[in-house]
């Protein structure tokens, strides 16, 4: 009889670091970059960075676009923007290029640690997202009034 190797969600595997909260998460991966505001995000974009903006659909339509940002659904991000990748995006020029995050503030920090994980190294993310951008009274295309036409 072969022995189960399944472990409830109690239990932890020998070895394996604990587990993490979300918070905790990230604390620690924000740790890892300095993060930047909506006004540090514009002239950024204004000396090459690629601005991407992972929110879903529902979001954009709602609240419209930062006008010129990248739109890449966060299940697509990585694939996109691997400059050695075969579906990366035409922007995906090279590890050096400084990709700024927009969403929320909170998948975009998670989104930023796994393209530094593919060396992106300059990827940092938004403080606040799209709704700082907007905050800050930065440029933003209106959601289109009658969508699906």
């Amino acid at each position: 009889m072969s022995e189960d190797r399944n472990t409830s969600r109690d239990e932890t595997v020998p070895d394996a670091p604990p587990p993490l909260g979300i918070d905790e998460l990230l604390e620690r991966v924000r740790a890892g970059y300095d993060r930047i505001g909506a006004s540090e995000a514009a002239a950024a974009a204004e000396t090459g960075a690629l601005l991407v903006d992972i929110r879903y659909a529902a979001l954009r339509d709602r609240d419209g676009l930062i006008p010129g940002a990248l739109v890449v659904e966060r299940n697509e991000l990585e694939w996109r923007l691997d400059p050695r990748g075969s579906h990366r995006a035409a922007e995906a020029v090279g590890h050096d290029l400084q990709v700024v995050v927009c969403n929320e503030g909170y998948a975009s920090s998670l989104a930023v640690a796994s393209l530094r994980q593919l060396g992106l190294h300059r990827a940092t993310d938004l403080i606040g997202g799209f709704q700082a951008w907007r905050a800050a009274g930065l440029p933003v295309t209106p959601p289109d009034p009658t969508p699906g036409i």
